[in-house]
């Protein structure tokens, strides 16, 4: 029996984020038909606390004698952890938001990087607005959601493809304080701008219904990133009545037998299937997939990464492989829209499917940060 560690966060958006990773991780060893695994789980409440998600990691390689870890945290935590997991010679799969980019990338052959590519989605996002014709726009986000870099990885995917981003919109972090008034005054000075928006849980609620109240039939077209576009977010959000494209890291329309099987797993378990089953799903698929590997490979995390970056994985999403030069999982993403619902609620249409994104993931990693510096440690999504 082989133990695999997860270690899993707190969200106040996401309340049940740790239960559907874990129902979802469940269901794909179910799925996959490998009774030869046992997981272990432990909590590491937003990820703020480096000694606490340290700890929760060391007693797992320790006492659990955990063969992988998979933990949904962040990228500046993760590197902390470097040196335990090299000197274990264990290896850590990072189950990540992809919202983030780091100052640099001091790839380790004992870290993996299980992405939902929040940045990369939000870049192509951006690209669309450019390539559908609009030469200004304006970043809309708040104070939660724009703490990350993928604000970088929006602007730069609309600056470098001929926009000009005009006006920028951080609003707060409570409810009272999230205010989007100055959009009529910014709009007003740039008539053709459309929106580009950074929003994730209550954020991206407030958005659409904010939007709506303010702007009514005077609302520009918007593009956002992925975690704008999450199905079970969309059925509780207001349809503001404009046009909203963007691009979607998964989704419950995606046409394939297995996201089909995928949603009705997790139907049968009480649950709707998320992003976050869809990450838990994954790293249960990897961790099966590799059984014999860990066992040839006397469970040296290093070469356990080797044998996972060079293969491909059938998921929910459609093919996950690895890019081997930054140890980080690329998969295909979908063009989407937003329409009405007979609720009045948004629902999400895929439009198209992006499998060429190798170029843009290249650009984004490779873009100067300058002075631009995100110094949380919690993960995406828990705050």
């Amino acid at each position: 029996m082989l133990n695999i560690g997860l270690l899993l966060p707190r969200s106040p958006y996401y309340n049940s984020l740790s239960f559907e990773m874990s129902a979802g991780f469940k269901a794909g060893l179910k799925h996959a038909g490998n009774n030869d695994i046992r997981l272990i789980t432990d909590n590491i409440g937003f990820g703020t606390d480096k000694q606490q998600v340290y700890r929760a990691a060391e007693k797992m390689l320790m006492d659990d004698d955990t063969a992988i870890i998979f933990a949904f945290a962040g990228m500046r935590t993760t590197q902390l952890l470097r040196p335990l997991f090299m000197s274990a010679n264990r290896l850590l799969i990072v189950l990540d938001s992809g919202a983030s980019l780091p100052q640099e990338w001091p790839v380790s052959p004992n870290i993996l990087y299980l992405s939902l590519n929040n940045a990369l989605g939000a870049r192509l996002a951006a690209k669309r607005a450019a390539h559908d014709g609009f030469k200004e726009g304006g970043m809309v986000t708040n104070y939660y959601d724009g703490g990350y870099l993928h604000t970088l990885a929006l602007t730069e995917g609309f600056t470098s493809n001929g926009g000009a981003i005009r006006f920028n919109i951080a609003t707060g972090y409570l409810r009272e304080e999230y205010k989007l008034d100055a959009l009529t005054e910014h709009l007003d000075k740039y008539p053709e701008s459309c929106l580009l928006g950074l929003a994730s849980g209550d954020f991206a609620q407030w958005y659409y219904e904010d939007t709506k109240a303010l702007l009514g039939n005077k609302l520009p077209a918007s593009y956002v990133a992925p975690f704008m576009l999450e199905e079970n977010l969309l059925s509780r959000s207001v349809f503001n009545g404009g046009v909203t494209k963007g691009v979607a890291s998964w989704s419950k329309k995606i046409v394939n037998p297995l996201n089909n099987f995928f949603m009705e797993s997790m139907k049968s378990m009480g649950r709707e299937a998320s992003l976050f089953s869809l990450l838990g799903w994954e790293a249960a698929t990897i961790s099966a997939s590799v059984t014999d590997a860990m066992v040839q490979n006397n469970f040296q995390g290093n070469l356990i990464g080797e044998v996972i970056k060079t293969a491909s994985y059938e998921s929910p999403r459609g093919i996950i492989r690895f890019n081997d030069e930054w140890n980080t999982s690329l998969s295909p993403m979908y063009e989407a829209e937003v329409s009405v619902a007979d609720d009045g609620k948004c629902a999400l249409n895929v439009t198209g499917k992006i499998n060429d994104i190798d170029a843009d993931f290249s650009q984004m990693v490779s873009a100067e940060l300058g002075e631009t510096i995100s110094g949380w440690f919690n993960s995406y999504t828990c705050c």
